[in-house]
């Protein structure tokens, strides 16, 4: 999970987040260490540990190497190391004090057949370094069908070629031991290089390619972890854990290392609880230990051919044991009510209305819409029974008469003007529209055809469709005269 911004500069010296290679993300480099002493000067008489600690293909390996040269070397920096007939290339990953400190750890004595640094890295050195790594996925391919088509059972992990390319590691797994003598010999004339086979376990091959835990992080043995201590299933006894073998293997089909981390908090929790508690005797009958809840403190007991549980506290467990030694039998067991206090969650009123929506406004433009549609399709029934029985159609129906009327008589209040237009030109405009109305043919059924009709006289068509009808609107007031003022006294 490197940021990405780091990289080498020029000379080998890092570069990017100016962090010298030691990001607290870890993936600069891996298993890497915190050198909390590197703002700490020494003292006058003291000279800095000239032992190094050099990681190689991103910390997938390390080892220690003298600096002979005695220049000051930073954490991230690409030096030149002496190799296996050559030179290697690696990463400075710890110098100063503590480098003591991990050398007592992996036991490597600081004695005159240490390796020496011979430079800082050069980019003749970096560019040949590259180009080697560049085989080792397609070593590891071809490496793999040799090895299958030797018929050895073996599963190679990772191919290691060194920088200047003399010489290739092989580390590989394997449950049984395995002659690999004619492999060394087809692998020596493949890839024409110096072949070491290196045995690992299967917790190193997993730290090796790693990969995601099943927690959502990154592997332990790919990050931090160096020392694999033995798991066993005992451990997820002391902890209660359903013995589960798929859930309680890793990525490299042993069992997850992380067992161990809270191990020892459960064994000091243990320590408060009775170990002669696994049964009790009541006046009931025999009450048998099921389980033990380490995070309340509680011990759960069922009597003989019963399904229910009696949760007791420590104190109370031990009382029973301590009447049952002098030969007494309580009456009953005195249970603790579990109470599972959940925190009230704050109702932010959201719900889940996923098909509960409604919108009114659009379900009341369907429902007019729909009804449009149905007296429409009334009026088109009526129009062709009539049509089919000889008669002709009424002009319309009832309602809608009224309803044409009041807006006529709408439409004449506020326009009078354009009323007056239409006497003046003849009287007979409105017995016109009456007759025109009561002619043959198709009713009216929109609105915007009434306006159209009240512009202007049109042919009277009255010998067609019969007599006109009546005007039943209110005669019109006439204005009032003015007051003659001339004519006052």
């Amino acid at each position: 999970m490197a940021c990405a911004g780091c990289g080498t500069g020029v000379e080998g010296k890092p570069s990017g987040c100016k962090s010298n290679g030691g990001c607290s993300t870890g993936g600069c480099n891996r298993l890497n260490v915190f050198d909390w002493l590197s703002n700490i000067p020494l003292g006058d008489s003291l000279a800095p540990f000239d032992i190094i600690e050099v990681s190689f293909n991103n910390g997938s390996r390390k080892d220690f190497f003298r600096n002979v040269t005695k220049q000051h070397l930073d954490k991230g920096e690409m030096v030149t190391v002496e190799g296996v007939s050559g030179f290697d290339v690696g990463t400075v990953s710890l110098t100063g004090e503590l480098v003591k400190l991990q050398m007592k750890k992996r036991r490597a004595e600081d004695t005159p057949e240490i390796k020496k640094v011979l430079r800082r890295s050069s980019n003749d050195d970096l560019q040949r370094m590259a180009d080697n790594k560049a085989r080792e996925k397609d070593a590891l391919i071809k490496s793999r069908a040799i090895a299958r088509n030797l018929g050895l059972e073996m599963k190679l992990a990772e191919v290691e070629i060194q920088a200047d390319g003399r010489k290739a590691t092989f580390f590989y797994t394997a449950d049984d031991r395995v002659d690999f003598r004619e492999l060394i010999k087809v692998y020596a004339s493949e890839f024409r290089a110096k072949v070491e086979m290196r045995q690992i376990g299967a917790r190193q091959e997993a730290g090796k390619v790693g990969g995601i835990g099943s927690c959502g992080r990154e592997l332990c043995c790919s990050t931090w972890l160096s020392d694999f201590k033995s798991v066993n299933t005992t451990a997820a006894r002391y902890q209660n854990l359903s013995i589960n073998q798929a859930k309680l293997s890793g990525q490299c089909g042993r069992l997850k290392c992380c067992l161990n981390y809270e191990l020892d908090t459960y064994l000091d929790a243990l320590k408060e609880f009775p170990e002669d508690a696994d049964t009790i005797e009541t006046s009931s009958g025999v009450a048998n230990l099921q389980k033990r809840d380490i995070f309340k403190s509680l011990m759960w007991y069922s009597y003989e051919g019963s399904n229910k549980q009696y949760p007791l506290t420590i104190t109370r467990v031990k009382e029973i044991r301590q009447l049952n030694r002098q030969g007494i039998k309580p009456e009953e067991l005195k249970a603790v009510e579990v109470v599972t206090a959940k925190p009230k969650e704050a109702d932010l009123g959201f719900a889940d209305v996923v098909g509960q929506i409604s919108l009114k406004s659009l379900e009341k433009t369907v429902q007019k819409r729909k009804q449009k549609d149905k007296d429409r399709q009334k009026q088109q029934k009526a129009t062709d029974q009539q049509q089919k029985q000889g008669g002709h159609p009424k002009n319309e129906p009832k309602q809608e008469q009224k309803s044409a009327q009041q807006r006529h008589e709408r439409h004449e209040r506020h326009h009078p003007d354009r009323k007056n237009k239409q006497e003046g030109r003849g009287g007979g405009g409105n017995q016109q529209r009456q007759g025109q109305g009561q002619q043959g043919g198709q009713p009216k059924q929109g609105r915007e055809q009434q306006p159209r009709q009240e512009q202007g006289p049109k042919p009277q068509n009255q010998g067609q469709g019969g007599q006109p009808k009546q005007d039943r609107r209110p005669p019109r007031h006439k204005p009032r005269p003015k007051p003659d003022n001339n004519n006052k006294g």
